[in-house]
């Protein structure tokens, strides 16, 4: 019983450094690459910072930042996300 018992500590350790190790590594996939984007709206102009695990992906969520802080409302933020970007440098 006691051998059993020790061996399934062991399946339950080595499960549990598989899965944080899944983990660390999914989360440095998705800050891979790093861009500053630039959205002018209505006269004003925002730059915000966002990682993604791709080109898409992080200039996407940094036209989101940028967007929420230039427009009042919805409709204005919707109009605002389906223009393109002022610009875009890549950081990392």
């Amino acid at each position: 019983m006691a051998r059993r018992s020790n061996s399934m500590r062991w399946i339950v350790a080595v499960g549990a450094l598989v899965l944080v190790g899944v983990l660390v590594y999914s989360s440095l996939q998705q800050t891979k690459q790093q861009y500053e984007v630039c959205v002018t709206f209505k006269g004003a102009s925002h730059c915000s910072t966002a990682s993604g695990s791709n080109y898409e992906q992080a200039v996407r969520s940094a036209q989101e930042i940028d967007c929420q802080l230039l427009t009042n409302g919805r409709d204005e933020n919707m109009v605002c996300l389906a223009s393109q970007p002022a610009s875009v440098r890549q950081i990392r």
